[in-house]
């Protein structure tokens, strides 16, 4: 499933991230959104959604959620 799909106040474990852009993926790992990790998404807005990784906070866009997948 990925983050659009994804319950607010619910933590999951991000399975992969799923693009080839290699920009995107360097900012996500600087981020902590790697593989492995736990993500809580704190609420879906019209153009993407809220979520804490780590101790941060983030506002991703629609595209960039769909790329991430959790269990």
């Amino acid at each position: 499933m990925n983050l659009n799909l994804a319950e607010e106040g619910k933590e999951y474990i991000i399975k992969k991230i799923e693009t080839d852009d290699e920009e995107l993926n360097s900012f996500l790992f600087s981020l902590g959104c790697y593989s492995g990790e736990p993500i809580t998404v704190i609420s879906h807005l019209k153009g993407g959604c809220v979520v804490s990784i780590k101790d941060g906070r983030y506002n991703i866009d629609n595209e960039l959620a769909k790329a991430i997948i959790v269990v």
